[in-house]
């Protein structure tokens, strides 16, 4: 955690830290009041109740006030969830074919591959979409994660700022070897990427085009 590995990362945990520090105060404010509420008001001092008149400005301040942060959240959430579909213009269109138990990544050119090779510094955007059950590609790094659904195709993106291996998961219970759904994201910097591009289409007999800076710098 506090570590940005992508576009979202640290906005995802100044929302979270907010969040826990805001429910945080509304507890100890909760806590507190209930406590001093038990010693003011108890049988020994009051032996005999009497009625408590309503006071406006108490309850449009315990209204107002718990709306304010509620929508102030949800604005954060919304701003975040946002940030996370609007996928830039020029991603690198990567597929993502998820079934028990196990990740296989499609690139442009039909080149499949069981972990997720990506070059730094661009946008990837990846089409999620499932051959039997449901799954969820969640990659913790970078705080996002998304459902791949059979008959349906849901899209991510992101991109990672440094050459560094992070794990990818199922987040989604999906059977028997559901905890071993574990792949690897590998990220590279751009010539390290066209070469492994090049060589693996080539064993694969795929054709090779440049994807990605290297595309956009090809004449």
């Amino acid at each position: 955690m506090f570590t940005g590995a992508s576009p979202f990362a640290d906005y995802v945990d100044t929302t979270f830290l907010l969040i826990v520090g805001i429910s945080a105060l509304v507890l100890v404010g909760l806590v507190v009041t209930m406590i001093y509420f038990i010693f003011r008001y108890s049988r020994k001092r009051n032996p005999h109740p009497s009625n408590i008149e309503g006071n406006v400005p108490l309850e449009v301040a315990w209204t107002v006030i718990p709306l304010v942060l509620f929508m102030g959240m949800f604005y954060m959430g919304w701003e975040g969830y946002r940030k996370m579909t609007d996928v830039p213009e020029g991603a690198i269109p990567i597929k993502v074919i998820a079934r028990m138990w196990s990740w296989t990544f499609e690139y442009p050119n039909g080149l499949q591959t069981d972990t997720l090779y990506v070059p730094v510094k661009e946008p990837v955007k990846l089409a999620l979409k499932s051959l039997d059950v449901n799954h969820s590609m969640y990659i913790p790094a970078f705080r996002i994660k998304k459902d791949a659904i059979p008959n349906r195709e849901n899209v991510m993106w992101f991109s990672t700022p440094e050459v560094q291996s992070y794990d990818i998961a199922c987040a989604e219970y999906c059977g028997l070897r559901h905890a071993y759904m574990y792949t690897r994201l590998v990220a590279l910097d751009a010539t390290a990427f066209d070469a492994w591009y090049q060589d693996r289409s080539a064993k694969a007999g795929k054709p090779y085009t440049p994807i990605g800076a290297k595309a956009a710098s090809s004449p």
